[in-house]
């Protein structure tokens, strides 16, 4: 049988795609290999067909090796894509978004924009810091699935100065539509919390949009009441793993300088003072036994975070480029896990305008993996009602608190 969208995005993501030589990408966004690597695949948007989504973004590997021998392969034109399951013959319609012209212009100090934020799905990416520190240290500490280390100042501007963040948040609104840019970076020490809060205020202030940040965690627990008054909508943690040794084996800089604990504690602090679903704890699914990620989701969603779950990637360059993907089967039970325990401690996923995430798994992508009976259709329905409830909330979050200056920006993006 074909497979559902959800289900094509989790085998994409362990299996990967071809793309023939013949194959024109002609518009299509460029395969980036900014920050971790996660996004070094190709953006596709599959048809889901289904009342749950009208599409699944997916960032799908290409340039990986095991994409080499993957049984999808893409085909058609620009306007008329398809992946083919080539052992079935299963054809699925997708579309291939556009890169949007804002990426070939520059700011007015002259930078490209693409160098400063790329789009990830439907939002913006935004890497503010230099190069996570666990990169510095003999031998380096850094998590051996990333290539931050190789990439941030290559494919993006290694620091990025405020002016040009603020002009590229308005391209990416005006000409996207986007009504979220995610903030995030490496290890800096007790200073990259701090560092975030110039951005912060000034997308808040001149932009309007909705504001994430995802920096590793600060002892201080007091600092995230400041960024909250600063106006971040969202926080997420990246815990990565859940079973101790598997993250001292794979993130060894984290489990010396942070430790699992801190992740946790941070998450639960910010889970207790902004609104149920507005934090995420993060996870990397297809290393530790699964039985332990779903340990670590029950854990998230206790809290009142959502989990946001990455199936583990070997990119090119990466410490762990030969190991060996997940399979479908597991990683299938893990987003099944993940709707589920979304459902049970009723976390309101799904319900923020216009944010599908690529390079995961969405909570609500996995509603197509689900079981229908009553639960699932209470729950559905008590999604679809606050999705309507909070939709003025949103765009008033999302109005810029100052006047003027935002024309301004405006005009700077357009230049």
């Amino acid at each position: 049988m074909p497979l559902n969208a959800c289900e094509l995005e989790i085998d994409l993501f362990c299996r990967g795609m071809r793309v023939p030589d013949d194959v024109s990408l002609d518009g299509a966004r460029n395969v980036s290999r900014t920050r971790a690597g996660l996004g070094s695949g190709l953006e596709v948007a599959i048809e889901a067909s289904s009342w749950l989504k009208r599409e699944i973004y997916a960032n799908v590997p290409v340039v990986e090796t095991f994409a080499r021998t993957s049984p999808y392969v893409l085909t058609g034109s620009p306007g008329n894509y398809s992946i083919v399951e080539e052992r079935l013959q299963h054809a699925y319609p997708i579309r291939i978004p556009q890169a949007p012209a804002w990426y070939g212009r520059q700011t007015s100090r002259g930078v490209q924009m693409s160098r400063i934020g790329v789009l990830q799905g439907t939002y913006l990416g935004i890497y503010i810091n230099p190069i996570c520190a666990f990169w510095n240290y003999k031998p380096a500490l850094n998590c051996r699935f990333c290539t931050t280390g190789k990439n941030v100042g290559e494919g993006e501007v290694a620091v990025k100065a405020l002016e040009d963040v603020i002009e590229t948040c308005w391209a990416a609104r005006e000409e996207s539509g986007i009504t979220f840019v995610h903030l995030n970076g490496g290890f800096q020490g007790s200073k990259a919390l701090a560092a975030a809060e110039p951005f912060i205020r000034a997308i808040k202030e001149d932009v309007g949009l909705l504001v994430g940040v995802q920096l590793t965690p600060h002892h201080d627990l007091s600092i995230y009441d400041r960024l909250i008054d600063l106006g971040v909508d969202h926080f997420s943690f990246c815990l990565e793993l859940f079973d101790p040794e598997w993250f001292e084996r794979v993130c060894p800089g984290k489990a010396r300088m942070i430790g699992q604990d801190r992740f946790l504690r941070a998450m639960d602090y910010c889970a207790a003072r902004l609104p149920r679903g507005a934090v995420s704890g993060e996870m990397i699914a297809g290393l530790e036994p699964p039985d332990m990620t779903i340990a670590a989701i029950e854990r998230i969603t206790s809290s009142g975070a959502f989990p946001t779950v990455c199936v583990f990637r070997p990119t090119v360059g990466s410490d762990m480029e030969d190991w060996p993907p997940p399979s479908y089967d597991d990683m299938r039970r893990v987003m099944s896990a993940v709707y589920d325990a979304c459902r049970r401690h009723r976390i309101p996923i799904g319900v923020a305008p216009n944010i599908e995430v690529s390079l995961v798994v969405n909570p609500d992508d996995a509603a197509m993996l689900a079981e229908r009976n009553l639960g699932f259709y209470r729950y559905e329905a008590w999604r679809r009602a606050l999705r309507l409830l909070a939709r003025p909330l949103f765009w008033n979050r999302m109005r810029p608190r100052r006047t003027g200056v935002a024309r301004k920006g405006e005009s700077s993006a357009a230049a």
